[in-house]
């Protein structure tokens, strides 16, 4: 026969397992109330900083010709190489010459001519002067003095026939007006040209030194421009700009700054700028985007370290501060960076103290342990406290 087990209640069972599964004492979260943590800390300085920008640009030859033939003719010699610098007065194509030469000679013995006929026709004027009264009347004397002036603009004319025979002459040989770069040839040899035709026979491309465009917000200026007057930004003596290439390379060498447009675009609202590069080894080509980093001034502003930042889902950027022992979260404004700061206008002040360690699950109002640490200069804490980095 099976002995009866007595049933026990229900509640005798569960409590020992409630009671079991219960600590005898909550262990508090990490950041939570009563539990202080370390946290490293930079104390926030004013410092005197470089107000700059940085804008899209564009490079544009400083200057560009399209090289036309000025007189008519065959193409006889093309003496240039495409891609290849050329210099003020070198000659890049040469026509034919034989119709010319034979036309300067022609205009040459036309100027001979004229040159006798007004040899002789002073020397009768100075004989009849001589002999007025004693067989040369005063008429003859005006009439010879006529023919004189006549053989003078006879002379005159021929002589800048003469000037056009030789300029025309000249011209057979195209030469480049500035220096810089020309391109491949449209013609070949034996092509027939004419003078001031449509169609280029090459172009040249000055590309030392080179410009570079840019366009700046025309409010932005204007909030530049409030500053200065404010006296919380003091302007450089001149605008310096640096570049930066496609590929992400820096440019050595700064730019200095040419003109500035004196209209908005009506259409974006900027101003055009300009900037002067030297450009020796013609790395830059126009045409080519850069992006231009342009120094304004100095202004006293307060930096606070890119890495104890954290951009919000709002956009908004916010910080920790350490005050009286609690970590508070503050939003900054900022108006650039610097470097590995970003330049705060607001948000924070001379004094404070930055946690820049220890950031994880760090919660506003959390109890902490500032430990005053360094940040190098590429943005790493350096003699944590804590023994560790953020």
């Amino acid at each position: 026969m099976i002995p009866r087990i007595p049933r026990r209640p229900l509640s005798t069972v569960l409590i020992p397992l409630i009671l079991l599964a219960t600590p005898l004492t909550a262990q508090p979260m990490p950041g939570a109330a009563g539990r202080v943590t370390d946290v490293g800390v930079v104390t926030l300085e004013e410092a005197e900083v470089p107000f700059s920008v940085t804008l899209p640009g564009r490079a544009v030859a400083s200057a560009q010709t399209a090289i036309r033939p000025r007189v008519n003719g065959m193409v006889e010699e093309i003496t240039y190489q495409p891609g290849v610098a050329v210099e003020v007065g070198d000659v890049l194509f040469r026509l034919e010459a034989d119709t010319y030469e034979a036309a300067l000679a022609a205009a040459q013995a036309e100027r001979d001519g004229a040159a006798v006929a007004v040899d002789t026709a002073r020397a009768t004027v100075d004989r009849y002067a001589r002999l007025e009264g004693t067989g040369v009347t005063t008429s003859d004397l005006q009439t010879a003095r006529s023919t004189l002036a006549q053989a003078q603009a006879s002379l005159s004319s021929a002589e800048a026939a003469l000037q056009t025979a030789q300029l025309d002459l000249n011209r057979v040989e195209i030469r480049s007006p500035i220096a810089g770069m020309a391109e491949v040839s449209a013609v070949s040899v034996g092509a027939i040209v004419t003078a001031n035709q449509t169609d280029a026979l090459t172009s040249v491309t000055a590309m030392d030194p080179i410009f570079v465009d840019v366009s700046e917000s025309s409010a932005r200026m204007l909030r530049v421009r409030s500053r200065i007057r404010g006296g919380t930004m003091q302007p450089g003596d001149n605008l310096q700009a640096t570049l930066t290439l496609e590929n992400g390379e820096t440019y050595e060498g700064t730019g200095t700054f040419v003109s500035p447009s004196r209209q908005v675009s009506t259409t974006t609202g900027s101003i055009a700028l300009r900037f002067q590069f030297d450009n020796p080894d013609s790395l830059i080509i126009p045409g080519q985007f850069l992006r231009v980093g342009i120094t304004i001034g100095q202004q006293t502003a307060i930096l606070v370290p890119q890495r104890g930042t954290e951009r919000q889902s709002d956009g908004s950027l916010t910080a920790f501060v350490a005050r009286d022992g609690t970590a508070r979260q503050v939003t900054l404004d900022y108006s650039g960076t610097y470097q590995n700061a970003w330049i705060t206008t607001g948000g924070v002040e001379i004094g404070d103290q930055l946690i820049v360690d220890g950031l994880t699950n760090l919660a506003d109002g959390a109890q902490i342990n500032p430990v005053p640490v360094t940040i190098n200069a590429e943005g790493v804490v350096e003699d944590a406290a804590s023994g560790g980095q953020d």
